[in-house]
């Protein structure tokens, strides 16, 4: 039986460069480096992301961009922080897709190796409560 997440694992062209999304963006604390080690297939860094145990792995890049995201939930009241987070880095933003209101606000954001990352202010008992009403509400 499933227990719960382990990990998400991201591959990175740049360790350091992925660091500063996972900790100046993403709150993310960095618990492990393996420095010029390698216990997995390539040099890695571990962060604690929300109570979520992030890996970032040296690797190539994604060839192309997708809606495949991580969504991480923040406070509505923390989006304005969090849009200069990500200006700041340099980072892509992607315009939100279309919304029905109830169902949260989210910015949306693609890194350098082309994950995109979801802030999302809405929860899952939300969503559903909003999409049991129908679209007239």
């Amino acid at each position: 039986m499933i227990e719960g997440l382990s990990h998400i694992t991201l591959i990175t062209s740049d360790l350091a460069r992925m660091s500063l999304i996972m900790s100046q963006v993403l709150d993310g604390r960095e618990i492990y480096s393996s420095g010029e080690e390698t216990f997995s297939l390539a040099r890695e860094k571990f962060f604690i992301v929300g109570g979520q145990w992030i890996a970032i792995m040296e690797g190539e890049s994604l060839p192309s961009r997708s809606y495949n995201h991580i969504a991480f939930k923040i406070a509505a009241s923390t989006v304005d922080t969090y849009r200069a987070r990500i200006e700041r880095l340099g980072l892509d933003l992607r315009e939100s897709r279309p919304r029905v209101e109830g169902e949260g606000l989210s910015l949306y954001f693609y890194d350098h190796d082309n994950h995109l990352f979801e802030l999302h202010t809405g929860t899952l008992e939300k969503r559903l409560e909003r999409y049991r009403r129908g679209a007239a509400a």
